[in-house]
Order: C-alpha cells, then sequence, then structure tokens
C-alpha cells in the first residue's frame, strides 16, 4: 500500500512539474507587474497560507496569484531556476544554501515567513524518554534536515554530536548513543507514513501537519522558536528580488492580517517569523 501511494504522489508531481515546464515554455512566468505571479509551494502551511493571501488581500493590493502545489523539496527550486515559475515557499535557507551548492542554482531568500517547528513523533510510545534500547528512528535524509533532526535529538539529551558539528551533521557524527538507537534514513515527505512501522521518527512540520499530526500537542518533543535559523523563506531566482509582484506578495505575507491567521488556523504549530 506504502508503494502504491508514493507511485501516485511521484505522478501527481510529474504531472504538476510537466504543466510548470510548459507554462515556463509559454513564458507565463513574467516580471510585467500585471501578470499572476506563480508560486510553487508545499500544500500545508505554505500552499494554506497562499490561499489566505488570494482570497483575502490579493485582490485589494493588485496582485494576481496562481499558486500551484507541489509534495516534494526538488520541484519547487528547479521551477523557480528554469523560469516556469516565479517564486517559491516551502524551504528554510540552510536547505536552500545546500540546495544551491549541490545543483549550481542561484535561488535567494526574499523574506523568512514562518516556522514550522520539527518534533519527534512516535506511535509506540508516548515519551521520548520510554523509547527501548536499539530502537529505530527515521530521520530526513536531505543534507540539512537530517542535521537538524540529529541536534533536536542532542539538544533532548538522546544522543550527543561530535563537538562543533553543523546543519551537516549525520548519523556518522554520533558519539554518544546509550539507547543503541539505529537509524532508517528516508525522504521526509516518507516519514509520517512509515512512523507506524518505526519505534519514532523526526518529521518536518508541514509533513506532520498535511498527515493530520498536530505538531503542538501530538510531538513527543518539538524544537523551540528562539533563536531557530530554519524560518520558511519566498524564494525566487536571484535578480527577481525586485519584481514588484515578489515585493507586494512579501509584504502581504508580512501583514497582521496573516500572522493573525497562522496563529488562529495552526496554535503554535506553525509560528510567525517576522
Amino acid at each position: 500500500m506504502r508503494n502504491a501511494l508514493k507511485f501516485t504522489s511521484v505522478l501527481a508531481t510529474a504531472g504538476i512539474a510537466l504543466s510548470l515546464a510548459a507554462c515556463g515554455s509559454s513564458g507565463s512566468s513574467s516580471s510585467d507587474p500585471n501578470a499572476p505571479l506563480t508560486v510553487v509551494a508545499s500544500p500545508t502551511p505554505h500552499g494554506q497560507i497562499l490561499t489566505f493571501v488570494k482570497d483575502n488581500l490579493a485582490d485589494k493590493a493588485g496582485l494576481k496569484l496562481d499558486i500551484k502545489e507541489v509534495t516534494d523539496y526538488v520541484t519547487p527550486n528547479t521551477a523557480v531556476q528554469d523560469g516556469s515559475a516565479d517564486a517559491n515557499y516551502f524551504q528554510h535557507v540552510p536547505y536552500l544554501e545546500d540546495f544551491n551548492k549541490k545543483h549550481g542554482t542561484d535561488i535567494v531568500s526574499v523574506e523568512p515567513v514562518h516556522l514550522e517547528p520539527l518534533g519527534v513523533y512516535s506511535k509506540k510510545v508516548k515519551a521520548i524518554a520510554d523509547l527501548p534500547d536499539g530502537a529505530t528512528v527515521g530521520l530526513p535524509n536531505d543534507a540539512t534536515n537530517e542535521g537538524r533532526a540529529l541536534k533536536l535529538l542532542a539538544d533532548n539529551k538522546i544522543i550527543t554530536l561530535k563537538d562543533g558539528v553543523t546543519t551537516a551533521a549525520t548519523p556518522a557524527d554520533v558519539t554518544g548513543n546509550p539507547k543503541h538507537l539505529k537509524w532508517k534514513e528516508l525522504e521526509a515527505a516518507q516519514l509520517p507514513r512509515s512512523v507506524a512501522d518505526l519505534d519514532a521518527a523526526v518529521i518536518n512540520g508541514n509533513y506532520a501537519l498535511d498527515s493530520g499530526l498536530k505538531p503542538a500537542t501530538d510531538a513527543l518533543v518539538l524544537e523551540k522558536a528562539e533563536g531557530n535559523p530554519y524560518a520558511n523563506i519566498l524564494a525566487v531566482k536571484k535578480g527577481k528580488e525586485n519584481d514588484p509582484r515578489v515585493k507586494k506578495l512579501a509584504e502581504l505575507l508580512h501583514s497582521p492580517e496573516v500572522k493573525k491567521y497562522i496563529d488562529d488556523t495552526f496554535k503554535g504549530s506553525v509560528v510567525p517569523a517576522f
């Protein structure tokens, strides 16, 4: 069943990618201030926040928004880089910097919008201290989020990491593992579907929300918001930061109305970063 779901997700993402590519070839991604601004986003909470802006704020501001939702962490950046989309909203700066380095892209942050605290979830234990000896813990397999996940476990005294290690931490950097935890590295989007087969999993906030989890109440432990570098950003290809439509969207995303929407809708599971 999990394979069937994964295949369906791949087909859906591929279809959206083809649609974006078609848009790019027809020249719909434009700096014309009257043209729609095409933004690629993860469905939850990014797509929801953008839909709120589109339905409640954009018309009055003279902004036309075309929102394309995808469920992977690659399509949004490739679409912005090849010009088939104007902007994306799904990632934090450490992920963006790693993606640019690995793929030779030149995508830049416009503004931070919100933080989705990373959390540890389990269907088998009620407290992180109750993880059994030899438990298998799922980790997101992209470089920055894996390091972030390991840091969350280290911050909660479950493991220790090599001195000086940062967001690039991998299981090889674990220097203390008193519970002899085993690691299962999976694509971030697969972790909510796999958590029942694991003892626990470290899951990104958007994927937790999308799967019906409530980070503020369901997570065994959750990242702290204070001083957190992982705020999700509005991003564009370098050179498009001054597109008036992008500036207008950034302004709307930082509005009191959006802050209230985030607070009221997500109740601490998503936190405004402005």
